[in-house]
């Protein structure tokens, strides 16, 4: 019976001491930082070394704190720019607490640290947007060049399609900008602020839609440019093709004159060098030649007044009563 009790009693205190150990000692890893509190309030400097440590049971708490680099995700609010554009603007950030004791004065936990990140950082970036224009939100940088056809620079006679607006500053500034205005803001709740970027940047529907009206419209005037100048072109090359057709037609029409003409020279002489031959000859040729007349001038339709003196009436003067019955 006694050997009972004692073992409880043994029991007892080890027990005992199992809790007092387990309320003295507590470890700190290596990703952590802990800050030891008495009845709520900061006793001593943050301990940032890893291993076993020592504290008031009952008395003392223990409150950690990450070392490690720590990341906000923003929502995504619609805000204007200064050139009155609605975009949707997703944001996000690294951040690490620098000063664990003034964490723990005005934040507690890292709940309160997302919400107040969420505070500073929205406003900071919303007042960055509503500075700048759009152009210097979404582009990066300064000297960018864009590639278009040669066919589309051509045909956009204002010079707008390939050039770029410029850029005073650029997406990157801005981001800057958000940083360092945040830092200092933050820096009184203990808070490094390591980077913000953005992440998304989308138009609003309503103005999504008007930009691609305006770029559809765009694009169809230079397509009305194309077309018209295509039809310009084309009938330049129709009138063109006109011309060396008339001309290839006159200058044929005259080498054809040209021949008929040397032909008929030939000929004429020719027929020349035969009935010059004799004056019998002669008078022959002139009988056929005035022959060959008589049937396209003399018809059934025909009225012709000769005088008794002219060249043309002088064979049928000659011509006996009795030649036409036979």
């Amino acid at each position: 019976m006694k050997n009972n009790s004692l073992g409880c009693v043994i029991v007892f205190i080890i027990a005992i001491l199992g809790l007092l150990a387990q309320s003295t000692l507590y470890t700190v890893n290596e990703t952590e930082q802990v800050i030891i509190t008495k009845f709520g309030r900061p006793i001593g400097d943050p301990i940032t070394e890893a291993g076993l440590q020592f504290k008031m049971p009952f008395i003392h708490k223990v409150n950690r704190f990450e070392k490690r680099i720590l990341e906000w995700d923003g929502l995504a609010n619609e805000m204007p720019t200064k050139d009155k554009t609605y975009i949707i603007v997703d944001t996000y950030a690294r951040w690490k607490i620098s000063d664990s004791l003034l964490f723990l004065e005005k934040l507690r936990d890292e709940r309160s640290a997302q919400s107040r990140l969420s505070d500073i950082l929205g406003s900071e970036t919303r007042n960055t947007i509503a500075k700048n224009k759009l152009i210097e939100v979404i582009r990066t940088t300064k000297d960018r060049e864009v590639t278009v056809s040669e066919e589309l620079v051509e045909a956009d006679k204002t010079g707008s399609v390939g050039r770029l607006v410029p850029i005073r500053h650029g997406r990157g500034v801005l981001e800057d900008e958000i940083l360092e205005k945040s830092s200092k803001k933050l820096a009184e709740f203990g808070i490094a602020l390591l980077d913000i970027r953005f992440k998304r940047i989308n138009y609003n529907s309503l103005v999504s839609r008007d930009i691609f009206t305006r770029m559809i419209s765009e694009r169809q005037q230079i397509a009305e440019r194309f077309r018209s100048e295509g039809a310009g072109e084309a009938a330049k090359i129709l009138g063109g093709m006109e011309r060396e057709l008339l001309q290839i037609r006159s200058e044929a029409y005259k080498e054809v004159e040209i021949i008929k003409g040397e032909a008929d020279a030939t000929a004429t002489e020719t027929y020349a060098k035969a009935y010059n031959q004799s004056p019998n000859a002669a008078k022959f040729y002139e009988f056929v030649k005035t022959m060959e007349i008589y049937p396209e001038l003399l018809n059934k339709d025909s009225t012709v007044i000769l005088s008794t003196d002219s060249d043309l009436f002088q064979f049928l003067k000659e011509a006996e009563p009795g030649d036409a019955a036979e």
